[in-house]
């Protein structure tokens, strides 16, 4: 058994113990990966043309986009080059391609430390990240789990988490923060996987 097995298997285990509810759900479960610093403009990208969006709807406009790229290669230097009309074409909103447009400029400026990232708690990365126009807590949260692979987090404001853990626990109502909390502190320090069995649930 090879070490990410074992670390999968940890995981597993975990919930199979605190959690039976969220084992049973359990079916595709994959070890998160860093993504390298010179991608964190991409990546944040990726997660501003999510906003709001199904997955597939936001795949197919993220392609359209990363073809305005060379060699599909997404940077915030080229950005600039692009006009607003360009990357509205791809079929984001209006308000995202100014998100986008006016990250890429604060990269630039060197106002976003992306290459720090990495290296800053989530309370840091989430405060540093949400002063920018466009990242609200959702997507900074997204970029924590998906980009820097943090292991920990659980996002309250994602729609699909609450409508999950509704069904699998037999809420009748919409769960408060505080039921939310009560069922997700004993998930640590696994509430990313947990994340993604409840997307997955759905």
């Amino acid at each position: 058994m090879g070490k990410n097995d074992l670390a999968l298997k940890k995981i597993k285990n975990h919930f199979k113990k605190v959690d039976p509810i969220l084992y049973k759900a359990l079916k595709d479960l994959y070890l998160l990966e860093k993504v390298s610093p010179k991608d964190y403009f991409a990546k944040l990208c990726g997660e501003i043309i999510n906003q709001q969006l199904s997955d597939k709807a936001s795949a197919t406009i993220y392609k359209r986009f990363q073809k305005l790229y060379p060699n599909g290669e997404i940077t915030a230097e080229y950005a600039l080059t692009l006009t607003h009309q360009a990357i509205r074409g791809t079929g984001t909103s209006n308000a995202k391609s100014r998100f986008i447009k006016s990250l890429a400029q604060k990269i630039v400026n060197k106002e976003v430390p992306l290459n720090k990232l990495d290296r800053m708690t989530n309370e840091q990365v989430l405060k540093d990240l949400t002063k920018i126009k466009g990242i609200g807590p959702w997507t900074a949260e997204m970029f924590i789990m998906f980009s820097l692979a943090r292991v920990d987090v659980f996002s309250h404001g994602d729609l699909g988490l609450k409508k999950a853990i509704k069904k699998l626990y037999g809420f009748k109502k919409e769960p408060t923060r505080k039921q939310i909390e009560n069922i997700t502190k004993k998930w640590s320090p696994y509430r990313t996987y947990a994340c993604i069995i409840l997307w997955q649930s759905l």
